[in-house]
Order: C-alpha cells, then sequence, then structure tokens
C-alpha cells in the first residue's frame, strides 16, 4: 500500500515559479513468514524522501528515527485509540488481504517459454552466440543454467534482470558468450516453481552448406561408381556366354 501527498502551493501568477514543492509519503508493509503464521505490519512515514517515523507492530508503538520524527512520534502515540487500530490492522488488513490475495499472487503458477537462438556478434568473429530466451512467467524467483553436452557452463554467461510484462508475468534473457562449436550440443534449463521438473531446450550448430554439398557429390559418384561396375560386369557376362 502506498500513498503519496504531493503538497503544492497556490497556482502562481504566469511567468512566476513555484516557491516549493513539498512531499509526504506513507508507506505501508505486511510481511509474511510461513503464510500467516507470522504477520508484522509496519507502516513507514516520509517527508521529502526521508523516513522519520515508523510504525512496527512488533514493538507496538511509533519510532522517531530523525529529531523531528521523535516529537511527531510522541504525539502519534498520545493516541490509544490509534495504536490500537494499528496493531488491530495485523489481522484486519495484513491477513484478511492475505486471503483475498492468494489464489492470485501466492498459488499462481505460469510456465515460462523458452527458446534458443543465434544471435550476430559484432565484437568477436565466429557464427554468433547463443542467446536463452525465458518469457511470459510467474512468479518472478527462476534460474537459468547453460549446458555444453553434460557440462555446466557457469563461465561467460551475461544475463538480463528479470523483466515485468506489464500483465503479471516477467522475462529473462540469458546469452552464452562463448561461440559455439560445430559438433557439440548446447542446452538452456530452466528450473521454475510451475515445472514438475527443469525444462531444457537443447541447440546444435547445423551442418555446414559447402561441406555438405561436397559430401553429397562424393557420395553420389561413388554410387555412380558402384553402378556402373555392376553394369560392366553385367555386360561383360552377357557377351562371354
Amino acid at each position: 500500500v502506498l500513498v503519496a501527498l504531493v503538497v503544492l502551493g497556490a497556482p502562481p501568477a504566469a511567468g512566476v515559479g513555484l516557491s516549493g514543492v513539498f512531499q509526504e509519503m506513507v508507506k505501508g508493509e505486511c510481511h509474511f513468514i510461513n503464510g500467516t503464521e507470522k504477520v508484522r505490519l509496519v507502516q513507514k512515514y516520509f517527508y521529502n524522501r526521508e523516513e522519520f517515523v515508523r510504525f512496527d507492530s512488533d514493538v507496538g508503538r511509533h519510532v522517531g528515527l530523525t529529531p523531528f520524527g521523535e516529537k511527531v512520534a510522541r504525539n502519534l502515540n498520545s493516541d490509544p485509540a490509534r495504536l490500537e487500530y494499528l496493531r488491530n490492522a495485523v489481522d484486519t488488513f495484513c491477513r484478511r488481504n492475505y486471503e483475498v490475495s492468494t489464489p492470485f499472487l501466492v498459488e499462481r503458477r505460469v510456465p515460462p517459454s523458452v527458446s534458443i537462438s543465434l544471435v550476430p556478434s559484432s565484437s568477436q568473429a565466429g557464427p554468433g552466440r547463443l542467446l536463452c530466451s525465458v518469457l511470459d512467467f510467474y512468479p518472478s524467483a527462476i534460474q537459468v543454467r547453460w549446458f555444453q553436452g553434460q557440462q555446466e557452463l557457469s563461465a561467460h554467461v551475461v544475463a538480463t534482470d528479470i523483466v515485468p510484462n506489464g500483465d503479471w508475468t516477467y522475462q529473462l534473457l540469458v546469452l552464452l558468450e562463448t561461440p559455439p562449436q560445430r559438433g557439440l550440443s548446447y542446452s538452456c534449463q530452466v528450473e521454475h516453481v510451475s515445472l514438475e521438473q527443469p525444462l531444457r531446450r537443447h541447440w546444435e550448430l547445423p551442418p555446414d552448406a559447402a561441406r555438405s554439398k561436397t559430401l553429397t557429390g562424393v557420395g553420389g559418384f561413388v554410387l555412380g561408381f558402384v553402378f556402373l561396375a555392376l553394369g560392366l560386369g553385367f555386360y561383360l557376362r552377357k557377351k562371354s556366354s
């Protein structure tokens, strides 16, 4: 819960700048341990981005964090009804909202979509670099690892931050900086709470086109020679008979 209040002076006359901008913000946080077994409410008060007073349900009263905040805390603590309201908010606000939001925020699971692509590298020579795209998953906690065969590649791996998509899902890109080698298999492994077991995507560098054409030509030549030998042998046997 975040409430921000920006207090501006009276609208200035044309061509006259504002005399000042003041910001007061109250931020409420609910901390949950093992579901609702242990719940803690923390309410923080800020003035121009500086926290000056805090209420902690584990303490049961307001605590001043600045000289001015100490005066405000004494004033707030002198109101028994206010203190009782905040202490009860552990149940009436935190626990209640946990039960309401649990199906969507806590129990919700969206498995990731995983793909591997070869992206060009402008700084290094070679066929490019392998990029593992992990998209549209929830919740945000996730682990992505690169493998060459069965060996994990922990070095030369660069990942973006986990980025929210704006629709309660997230995305992550993980780049393998070393260029892939022909004849080797590469895998991107993803572990996420929505998956019963780690999800792997495999990738291999496709065969070289010129080499493939050469091998095809050699194979065709050998096959043609075999048929020529068989035909010549059949002709000579028929002629001798």
